[in-house]
């Protein structure tokens, strides 16, 4: 019967929750690395991906404003494609 009753009564841990405002925060951060978790997933080297991005970006960027400028861009998309496959 002393079995019964101990888990009636308190016991000497708190099992408080936390506020509303650290929960908050707890769930966000729990969020933000599953989301980073995903994107990293199958992926051997993050950092690369995120250069080649970068770079792929970059060229875009690059080829639109030869375009503005009149310009066919082909010289400017040949030799920064030579550029990016040298890794300059």
């Amino acid at each position: 019967m002393g079995v019964f009753l101990s888990c009636c009564r308190g016991n000497s841990v708190d099992f408080t929750t936390p506020d509303m405002e650290t929960r908050r925060r707890q769930l966000a951060e729990a969020a933000d690395k599953r989301q980073q978790e995903q994107e990293n997933r199958g992926i051997k080297d993050p950092e690369k991906v995120k250069r080649m991005k970068q770079r792929s970006e970059e060229m875009e960027r690059r080829q639109e404003e030869a375009a503005r400028h009149g310009g066919s861009g082909s010289e400017l998309k040949v030799s920064s494609l030579v550029k990016l496959a040298e890794g300059h």
